[in-house]
């Protein structure tokens, strides 16, 4: 631990300082590139420095001030990942505040929930939308003193608005450069005054139960984090991020800070149907996401190949086979001999899969890719070998909300595939007797939010955190996920099982799955509810016989796609043990989704409301059995 200390002891307290001194470094040097809508043609990309980021910054800061804000009261942000939810976030923290995050596909309930728990004074809302679920639940936010508004266009006062109640963001920053002029060094001087254990962060936990915990995360998580991510050595000042994750998760929101310290372009534009489109453009040297777009990344491509005709799938198999073995053997060399090589012959292989796919694929990410980081849920190994293979090179983390995202990354070139790497400079981990991951360092939260018996339930008086995932960690130090403490399951039959593993296998296996939940818990076999992906079932469907022109519904119900799905199950059982096997399935007539509360804002499943809504399914699956 001796090269941590000056990293855990000399930091600074607070990004706000951090950026300061970024700012004061590099003024002219390109911070964030943001697309601006271009009519009737392709978006127009602009960008920030960090001189002029902290223009539009110090205004918004001020502006706050001049709103009566005080330091650790809470402003929240209800906004799509843009540039100004960034400027906005730091403004928040250069004016002494904490951000409180809301998803902006919240409903207006549980935005009102979150507002009024967090006691936010003012809300920072994207558009009319998100002006309007405040306005709803106006009465029940007698703190809420402003709502103010990005859209321009949008911040519109109602009927019944009390004055001043409803403004832009500009109108903010406006103030605030009225304020600047009597008080020219207010913010700096907040920034100075701030201290490292002072609340920068509410996170609310989207959660797979229950109403939302506010996560309490001070200055020194976020000041650590950026100082710890720096220290790994994966991002560089030369880098290009493309930054579409949910700002208000702690993924995204940790990127963020870890580009304040390390200096490199943040290109900025949370609008998921515009990933691919961007992704040339921008041409990003790194990027963040959660599994689930590799996953639609991978089975698009098979269904693509699929769709050619049988010879392009026949190459398709053939070329992610090789893949997976390169990936994994030069994985194994690396570990050995610190050189990831392959034999000539796998080489060879690899050459002609590389000219016939993989640079495709390189090619449709911008061609410019060192690395993805992928986090929030786990990535199925045989997807992430497939990728290593093809040359884009994921490297699994691992976090909380409640450890500010990054305890763990697999480091650069030394990546392990099916691991989440090592743990970050100063964080400790633990393996308690029950196979539960324990954590302890800067980056754990303080607590929840009003909440002191939830926190007592898994924040130790020494410091340890129970993070409720099980795990295991080689001699050398690389962490392996192995589920969520309370989603494994037991059979009737006394075997347990991970349910995560046999989902994350299928959907290496079937290029039409969008979301599986296994099911087995207390019961004699295992089970499982199937979600099909729309676009690529109906470009299969449109090659069958029966089921061009027919719309999803009836194609999801189609004998034919009922028996494509049995083969796919078929395949994977033939891996597990006896005990895993899927004995019964039932396909979904829709794909889970956030807006039915079955998936969380980061696309996790919710498996307790899952099991709710399509409980009939699975009872039908059991009718009969002796344990149903």
């Amino acid at each position: 631990m001796s090269d941590t200390q000056p990293l855990i002891e000399n930091r600074p307290p607070s990004v706000a300082t951090l950026f300061l001194e970024r700012v004061q470094a590099t003024p002219d040097a390109e911070a964030y590139r943001y697309p601006v809508p271009a009519a009737g043609g392709p978006d127009e990309w602009r960008s920030y420095s960090w001189g002029e980021a902290a223009d539009r910054v110090f205004s918004v800061a001020a502006g706050l001030a001049a709103l009566g804000v005080r330091p650790e009261e809470r402003v929240a942000i209800a906004s799509n990942t843009r540039v100004d939810w960034i400027l906005s976030d730091l403004a928040i923290l250069c004016s002494g505040a904490a951000t409180t995050t809301v998803y902006p596909s919240t409903n207006a309930e549980e935005t009102a929930y979150i507002l009024a728990d967090s006691s936010s004074r003012v809300l920072i809302a994207e558009d009319a939308s998100q002006l309007a679920k405040a306005r709803e639940k106006r009465s029940e936010l007698p703190e809420l003193s402003h709502v103010v508004v990005i859209e321009e266009a949008d911040a519109v006062s109602a009927e019944g608005d009390p004055e001043d109640w409803v403004l832009s963001l500009s109108e903010l920053a406006r103030r605030g450069r009225v304020y600047l002029d009597t008080h020219p060094e207010c913010v700096k001087e907040t920034v100075a005054a701030l201290r490292a254990d002072q609340l920068a962060t509410l996170i609310y936990t989207s959660g797979t139960t229950g109403k939302p915990k506010g996560v309490r995360l001070p200055h020194d998580c976020w000041s650590y984090m950026a100082k710890a991510i720096a220290q790994t050595g994966l991002v560089t000042q030369d880098d290009v991020q493309y930054l579409w994750l949910p700002l208000a998760h702690v993924f995204g929101k940790v990127l963020t800070a870890a580009q304040v310290e390390v200096g490199h372009v943040t290109a900025v534009d949370g609008r998921i149907d515009k990933i691919i489109e961007n992704l040339p453009v921008v041409q990003p040297s790194y990027m963040a996401a959660v599994p689930r777009i590799f996953e639609k990344v991978y089975n698009g491509v098979a269904a693509k190949a699929k769709a050619g005709s049988p010879v392009k799938y026949k190459i398709f198999l053939w070329a992610a086979g090789v893949a997976r073995e390169y990936g994994k053997v030069t994985q194994d060399n690396f570990r050995r001999t610190g050189v990831a090589s392959a034999p000539v012959g796998l080489k060879a292989k690899h050459a002609v899969a590389d000219k016939l796919v993989y640079a495709k694929i390189r090619e449709a990410f911008g061609g410019n890719l060192r690395a993805c980081i992928s986090g929030s849920a786990a990535l199925a190994p045989d997807i992430g070998y497939f990728f290593s293979g093809a040359g884009i090179h994921i490297l699994e983390g691992y976090g909380l909300t409640e450890s500010s995202a990054a305890s763990f990354v697999n480091p650069g070139e030394a990546y392990r595939t099916g691991t989440v790497g090592k743990p970050l400079p100063g964080t400790e981990v633990r393996i308690a007797d029950d196979g539960e991951i324990l954590l302890r360092g800067p980056g754990i939260m303080e607590g929840y939010h009003q909440l002191p018996d939830k926190t007592a339930e898994v924040l130790e008086e020494d410091g340890w955190f129970h993070t409720g995932d099980i795990g295991e960690l080689s001699t050398d130090g690389y962490l392996r996920i192995t589920d969520r403490k309370k989603d494994l399951i037991k059979t009737s039959g006394g075997k347990y099982i991970a349910p995560a593993e046999v989902e994350g296998q299928f959907k290496a296996i079937c290029p039409y799955v969008s979301n599986i939940l296994v099911h087995g818990a207390d019961r004699n076999f295992c089970t499982a509810l199937i979600a099909l992906d729309e676009v690529s079932l109906m470009q299969w469907a449109g090659d069958q016989d029966g089921l061009k022109d027919r719309p999803y519904s009836e194609v999801v119900a189609s004998e034919q796609v009922r028996k494509m799905v049995e083969d796919y199950v078929e395949q994977l059982n033939s891996g597990l043990q006896r005990w895993q096997t899927i004995k019964k399935f039932r396909i979904l007539p829709r794909d889970l989704d956030v807006e039915h509360g079955e998936l969380t804002p980061s696309l996790k499943l919710k498996r307790p409301a899952v099991e709710r809504e399509f409980g009939h399914l699975i009872e039908e699956m059991y009718a009969g059995s002796r344990e149903a």
